[in-house]
Order: structure tokens, then sequence, then C-alpha cells
């Protein structure tokens, strides 16, 4: 409840937090939500506070000690995608920031959506599915379609707050 009250459906636009939001949304997978919000405080330990120039540079020795951290989840590929992730992001970043990287899929602007019900929202979209794809092709993994449109609600790209939610109120 708190995270949607204060987090969920925000825009963000820190490089860093939407580098750390969407690892944490690829660990997700196959996961519930609540799994990843009672171990964010140890991702962050694990991955040096967000340091993408240092995760990038993370060794097979670095990997294996982080598969015995119980602050995170500890599943090779999904250890394995942070550290990539993390060279795709300063790819991307040696053209523009990640922020602009995203959000010019929205026109820099969140979409916002009028649903009546939870049932009308979708798990996943075009946009999501352009958005996988462009993340893909610079190198990034666990970013499927329906990973990426659970992010851009997250991060605010997509506000699917329904019309009768007060967070949905309180913005407009």
């Amino acid at each position: 409840m708190s995270y949607h009250d204060k987090v969920w459906g925000t825009p963000e636009h820190n490089d860093k937090k939407l580098f750390a939001k969407l690892c944490l949304d690829g660990a997700q997978a196959g996961l519930s939500w609540y799994t990843i919000l009672i171990r964010m405080e140890g991702y962050r330990h694990a991955f040096d506070d967000w340091n993408v120039e240092k995760i990038a540079r993370y060794d097979k020795r670095k990997v294996e000690r982080l598969l015995k951290d119980p602050g995170i989840i500890r599943n090779r590929q999904k250890v394995e995608s942070v550290i990539k992730n993390a060279r795709a992001y300063l790819a991307i970043r040696e053209h523009e920031t990640f922020n602009d990287f995203l959000w010019k899929h929205v026109d820099h602007e969140p979409l916002v959506n009028k649903w009546k019900s939870m049932a009308q929202v979708p798990a996943k979209t075009q946009l999501s599915d352009q958005l996988s794809k462009d993340l893909s092709k610079h190198g990034f993994s666990f970013v499927g379609s329906t990973i990426v449109y659970a992010y851009m609600q997250a991060i605010g790209m997509v506000d699917d707050h329904l019309i009768s939610c007060w967070r949905r109120t309180a913005r407009v």
C-alpha cells in the first residue's frame, strides 16, 4: 500500500533510479512484487548503491558472492542480467541520458489511461513491445514486454491508476 501511495506511477527522471528500477522489475519476473520490495535495501547494498560503473566491472567471483547473498534473489540469470544491463546502460549514456532514451517513447509526457477497473489494465501494449525491443537491441536482458509495461507503470511513463484512485485524482 505504501509503495502504491508514495512511489508507483510517479514520474521518475533520475537515471540511477531508472536503472535500479529496471533491474528490480527484471528480478521480479515470476515472483510477487512484495518479494522484491522487502529486498530493496538488500539489492541496493549488494549492487554497490546502484553504482553502474562499478556493476559493469563485476567479474565471475563477484557473481559467485552475489549468489550467496540472502538479501537478493539468488538466481544466476537475474544477477548476471544486472551486470549486462549496467553495460548496456553505459553504452546508451555515451549518446543520451537513460531518462531521454526511455521517455522519448512517450514524447516525454506520461500516457494517462482512464481505466475504470483492474480488468481493463493490460499486461503489455504495443508501446511496451517497442520499448522492450529497443532495450533488447541495446543489450538489456529481462526486459520482455510484460516486464517493461510494469516498469513503465512504476516509473510513471504510463499512468494506470484507476479513475477512482485517490492518487490519480490527487495529481489531476
